[in-house]
Parts: structure tokens; C-alpha cells; sequence
């Protein structure tokens, strides 16, 4: 974690120590001082402002000027939460976050912005009464022998034998649905073993570079990420639909573009949140606390993920099938796996 010394400290260092010293840029804890800090602790650090200046024409210096003109020395403390969450806000990311003692802002209009394409009440109705659960995976197997499986979230671990059950019993199925609809995300190593049971062999599914210094440019050179083969037997070998909407999120935009690597899937729904690369946490002079991503996440054609997945199939959920307790994208999805199985 940064930790942003007072001048003072400084002083007193360069004192004993004299002037071979290199001194770092500081910042005191006052309005000006907490609203530079978190600017340029973001400007150093947060892996997305070239892609984001190309994607929508992000300028992080002209975001400085507008925004240093809003603070003032006499602002409180929620005005002052306000304006910095606003400034954050411009980098269009729900994986950048200022966190009080009893705030925390986020970005929420990669969502918000879009169709919801999910339904609690009318997945109930596909689930049914009878249907399991293990590890927080909810599973059934629908009246055309296809299997369905929702995954509402990556933040508990699943466990080897509570997979291998889950697949044990949908084994006599001509196909799987797997839905992570709503799935905000959560863990990357749970995202990676869920989708490690869908492949025999080893697959490339991206790359993953790392800021190496303060420049928007500096990165390190693009690492392969693989894709390996779980250690269990009970892995799926038939065809395989991933549903997917504007919530699917983080953790989740990592299994996606990972279960889109492989040839005996495709994704169905709308377009997922986005939210790539890993996370970095700092702190402002007055103890708030920033965290951002900080190493960009690419598909295999070095593709950002940052804005989310396209889908093979995009369907939205139609009103007239709403009304009627009907989910247009797990149709869809059966009717494209009953020609495929």
C-alpha cells in the first residue's frame, strides 16, 4: 500500500540523512492535498487511461483542471467524498473505488444503463421445486434433458467433490446451460476452476501484462494465461451454453472470455459488465482508502476485457415473454443446444 508521508517527516529525514536524499512528491492532509494525492496515485497507477482516452477521449490531465476548481480549503468532508467519487467516476469502472470510514463510492452505470435480461421469480420456474444445490451452484435438469446450472456468484470456493457430483448427475444430459446472470464475480481462482472442467487440454485464453512504472505506458511485456485441464475425470464434453447480461461482472468476465476460448461453447445473452485486471489498494493523507486495477487483462488477440464480452448470440428477455413467466435467453439457448446435441 502508498503511504504519503507529511512534509514535515520529510524534513526531518533530509536533516540527519542531508541532501543525497531523494525526495518523493508529498501531500498533506487538507482538501488540496487529499485531491492530489488520489489524482496522481491514479495517474501512476491505474492500467486503463490510454485505452479509456482512446475508447471515449478520457483526458486525466483535463480531469485534474476540472475538478481542482471544485475544491476549496473550507469544504467538508462529505463534500469533499463527493467531488473525488465524481472524479472517479470518469474512468467508467465499477472496479474503482473511495472508501471511508462509512462510504464507499462506485461506478454503477455499466449496468445500470442496460436491460436487466434476469428474473429471480422466473428463474424460480425453470429451477423448479426439486432442484439442488452444492457449493452455492444451483442445478436441475429441464424437461428437454438439457442441464442447467446457475452460478450466482465466484466468492466461495467450490470444492473437487461437490463439481464432480454437480456433473455425475447432469451426466446423462444432451447438454448443459451454465448461467451466471447477475454473477458480480468474486475470486478468479474459483471462476478458472469451475471453467477447468469444460477442457481436455491445455488452452489459451489471454494475456495479463503489469505496470512496471509511473508513465500510462509503462507495462511489462504481455504474459500468456492458460487455461488448464481440471486433475478430475468428470469433466462436460458435450455442447455447452454460458447466458450472460450486463452484470456479469469482475471474477466473471474472467470465466467468460475463458469459457469462450473453448469449441464446444457459446455465450447467449448480452453483453457482460466488464471489470478486468487485478486489483491495487492505496490510501489519501486522510486515511481514505482508493483501490483500482492496476495489471489489464486481454483476450488472445490482445483484445482489452475491461468493457466486457460480446456474446455469440445476442438475445435480451422480450417483454411479451416476461409478462408470461417466460426467459427468452434460456429458450434461446435450448433451442440452440437441441440442434447441436
Amino acid at each position: 500500500m502508498f503511504k504519503f508521508i507529511k512534509s514535515s517527516s520529510i524534513l526531518a529525514v533530509l536533516t540527519l540523512l542531508g541532501s543525497s536524499c531523494i525526495m518523493e512528491e508529498t501531500f498533506d492532509n487538507t482538501p488540496e492535498g487529499n485531491f492530489e494525492a488520489l489524482w496522481k496515485t491514479i495517474d501512476e497507477h491505474y492500467c486503463f487511461l490510454e485505452y479509456k482516452q482512446a475508447e471515449y477521449g478520457l483526458d486525466w490531465n483535463n480531469i485534474h483542471a476540472t475538478y481542482k476548481n471544485r475544491i476549496t480549503p473550507s469544504i467538508t468532508s462529505k463534500g469533499l467524498f463527493d467531488i473525488l467519487s465524481d472524479m472517479t467516476n470518469e474512468l467508467r469502472d465499477g472496479h474503482v473505488n473511495l472508501i471511508s470510514k462509512d462510504r464507499v463510492s462506485q461506478y454503477r452505470q455499466w449496468y445500470d444503463n442496460y436491460p436487466r435480461n434476469f428474473s429471480d421469480s422466473i428463474q424460480s420456474i425453470y429451477l423448479g421445486k426439486d432442484y439442488h444445490i452444492a457449493a452455492g451452484l444451483k442445478y436441475t435438469i429441464l424437461d428437454d434433458n438439457i442441464g442447467y446450472i446457475y452460478c450466482g456468484s465466484f466468492d466461495t470456493s467450490f470444492g473437487n467433490g461437490n463439481l464432480d457430483e454437480i456433473l455425475q448427475t447432469l451426466s446423462a444430459c444432451n447438454a448443459l446451460i451454465i448461467d451466471v446472470r447477475n454473477n458480480g464475480g468474486g475470486s478468479l481462482h474459483t471462476a478458472e476452476k469451475l471453467a477447468s472442467r469444460f477442457t481436455n487440454k491445455k488452452v489459451l485464453v489471454g494475456y495479463m501484462a503489469y505496470k512496471t512504472g509511473p508513465r500510462h505506458k509503462d507495462f511489462s511485456k504481455p504474459q500468456p494465461v492458460y487455461l488448464e485441464p481440471a486433475t478430475s475425470n468428470v469433466r462436460w464434453q458435450k455442447p455447452v451454453a454460458v447466458l450472460t447480461n450486463r452484470r456479469s461482472y469482475s471474477a466473471t468476465n474472467d470465466f467468460v472470455n475463458r469459457m469462450k476460448q473453448l469449441p464446444n461453447v457459446i455465450l447467449i445473452g448480452d453483453k457482460t459488465g466488464g471489470g478486468s485486471g487485478l486489483p491495487f489498494s492505496s490510501e489519501i493523507p486522510n486515511g481514505w482508502s482508493v483501490r483500482f486495477s492496476a495489471s489489464p487483462m486481454f483476450d488472445p488477440h490482445m483484445n482489452q476485457l475491461e468493457f466486457g464480452i460480446e456474446p455469440d448470440l445476442k438475445v435480451d428477455i422480450a417483454s411479451t415473454d416476461y409478462n408470461k413467466g417466460i426467459d427468452t435467453i434460456i429458450e434461446k439457448a435450448r433451442e440452440i443446444l437441441r440442434t447441436k446435441s
